[in-house]
């Protein structure tokens, strides 16, 4: 429990052997003090492409004060400061080590007791091969003070877990050496993180005056995604270690590779290096090897341990029938091969798959993470890419014309055009099917709320601390086809707010609005509770229905994958 201490927070905990000097958070006041323990150690990496290991115990001291390694990654900005061009940014360079890097930070009320258990809110951070919980963006301050000032207090965890090819290689060859330390499955290594983490702080966070007994998990972007596969694993059906989950924007992937598929990635790598075996790989400098992967973006994989058997049925169109359905997913040879290894390697799924209670929504403009590999299209290079991705001229042109697009598109608005398509097939499309799957799955049953951040910046609102609020500005695109003012202060202080409370009361088991209504976050400060048939009329949904449903989820999220990566290179010698 935490002992008074003049420069310091200090706490004995038995559970893990130690005495943990913390920091008192910039945030606190004399009426509203916030402690904050750093870079705690979680888990070990025994080797890379392998399990990591929960830890049990720490050094008899652990300094707490300072934020532990990172994974290692190229040094560029964060994922949200290159998406939300903000200004004035913290400098923050910390040390990479793909050995040391499983270590989490947790901000909390302080005179915290083990009889507190306030609830825990655990964010997963997103940014795909670049970015970690310990950035300044992910601060957990703001939230802990918010729900303080609400009395409603919680207690947040950000962590840092492996990403890129640390974090989901995957391959017949690294798939083979698994096997042969008796390391079941393979790739998913940053996902299997992520899970050690939640074990860690199902048994240790009670002392730190958490309740293991009520943890809400909540992310962005990849995080998003991320917090959607543990809610299709085995080992949450087996054994849940969260109890709610908050799903901001997640980019849901319906086509997740196999382990087969997913090797061509590895052997690019590996052909690149000389190396012909996973030891030799091994061998190669984390360094040398995340410059040699760059732009190889690898997520989870499908290996026959980590996923249920029917998790694409809950990304699945709400009205797609049994037949039609094996049309949306048809299982290649090798996948046919694949789910009949799963049969024999992993216990039969119970009849009723765990159901916790979910937030999920989306952003108007989630697609300006690929703004940059968008703006490189030309009208004529999209015509003949969709053409060729559809393989049906009459599937090809309903969507042309659903997002009015052709040859002749000026080229200052074909741009919008490819990022709309490109934001339906990846974000808002998916994400509207796994609300209507989960309402449908959960109907009497469970809670389901769907939020609706109609601004690029809404999910940054989660996190804002006061200092930076006179810092940064937005800019925030609307469905309208004129152009929306910028963002004013009291614009952007008003949702921040309300999203977090609604985080706030949701983490407190509490319903953040009326399960029958959508809520709205922004823009120009707009908020509350919306019905859904006004809600839907802020939507493509027709255009999803008329133009999307014919291609299935697969080919939809493949043309949507080919537009985000931007037009293939030329090949040949560079002109200057």
């Amino acid at each position: 429990m935490p002992v008074p201490c003049d420069t310091q927070p200090v706490l004995h905990h038995s559970g893990l052997k130690t005495t943990l000097c913390g920091v008192h958070h910039q945030a606190s006041s004399p009426e509203l003090p916030i402690h904050q323990y750093r870079g705690i150690k979680y888990a070990s990496i025994p080797a890379r492409f392998r399990q990591s290991v929960l830890l049990t115990a720490l050094p008899p001291k652990t300094d707490a004060t300072r934020y532990g390694p990172i994974c290692p990654q190229l040094h560029k900005k964060c994922f949200e400061e290159d998406l939300f061009g903000l200004g004035h940014a913290p400098q923050q360079i910390l040390e990479q080590n793909e050995f040391e890097c499983l270590n989490l930070n947790i901000t909390c009320p302080a005179g915290l007791t083990p009889q507190s258990r306030l609830p825990v809110m655990l964010w997963i951070h997103g940014g795909g091969d670049r970015g970690y919980g310990s950035s300044w963006v992910y601060d957990g301050g703001s939230i802990v003070r918010k729900g303080m000032q609400m009395h409603k207090p919680v207690m947040v965890i950000t962590f840092n877990f492996r990403i890129g090819l640390f974090g989901f290689a995957a391959s017949p060859l690294i798939q083979e050496d698994n096997n042969a330390a008796n390391d079941p499955g393979v790739g998913n290594y940053g996902l299997r993180d992520q899970r050690t983490a939640m074990q860690w702080v199902h048994q240790f966070i009670q002392e730190f005056g958490g309740d293991p007994d009520n943890v809400t998990v909540f992310g962005e972007n990849t995080g998003a995604s991320d917090i959607l596969c543990h809610l299709q694993s085995v080992a949450n059906e087996r054994r849940p270690l969260f109890h709610r989950a908050i799903i901001q924007s997640a980019v849901i992937d319906h086509n997740i590779p196999n382990v087969g598929s997913a090797g061509w990635h590895i052997s690019r790598v590996m052909a690149g290096l000389d190396a012909t075996t996973v030891e030799e790989l091994r061998a190669v400098s984390a360094e040398k090897l995340v410059k040699n992967s760059c732009g190889s973006t690898l997520r989870a994989v499908d290996d026959g341990y980590f996923f249920l058997p029917d998790w694409r049925s809950h990304f699945l169109p709400e009205d797609v029938s049994p037949s039609s359905r094996h049309h949306h997913s048809v299982l290649k040879p090798h996948d046919r091969a694949s789910s009949r290894s799963r049969s024999r390697t992993r216990p039969h799924a119970s009849k009723m798959h765990v159901h916790q209670p979910l937030i999920i929504g989306d952003t108007n403009s989630a697609s300006m993470a690929w703004s940059l590999p968008a703006s490189l299209w030309t009208s004529q290079a999209v015509v003949r890419r969709l053409n060729a991705i559809c393989q049906s001229i009459s599937n090809a042109s309903l969507l042309l014309s659903s997002y009015d697009i052709c040859s002749s598109t000026p080229d200052d608005e074909i741009v919008d055009r490819v990022l709309e398509l490109i934001g339906d097939t990846r974000v808002s499309w998916p994400t509207e099917c796994v609300a209507s799957q989960a309402l449908r799955r959960r109907a009497g049953r469970r809670r389901l709320a769907v939020a609706r951040p109609r601004s690029t910046f809404a999910t940054r609102s989660t996190w804002t601390t006061t200092r930076e609020e006179h810092d940064l500005k937005f800019d925030s695109d609307g469905e309208d086809e004129w152009m929306e003012p910028p963002v004013t202060e009291w614009a952007y202080k008003r949702i921040r707010d309300t999203m977090q409370e609604r985080w706030i009361l949701f983490a407190n088991g509490q319903e953040p609005w009326h399960a029958d209504k959508v809520f709205v976050f922004g823009p120009e400060g707009e908020i509350g509770e919306r019905s859904r048939v006004i809600f839907e009329n802020r939507r493509r949904r027709a255009v999803w229905t008329d133009a999307l449903e014919p291609l299935g989820m697969q080919l939809a999220q493949k043309v949507g994958m080919e537009l985000s990566r931007g037009p293939p290179m030329k090949s040949g010698p560079m002109k200057f």
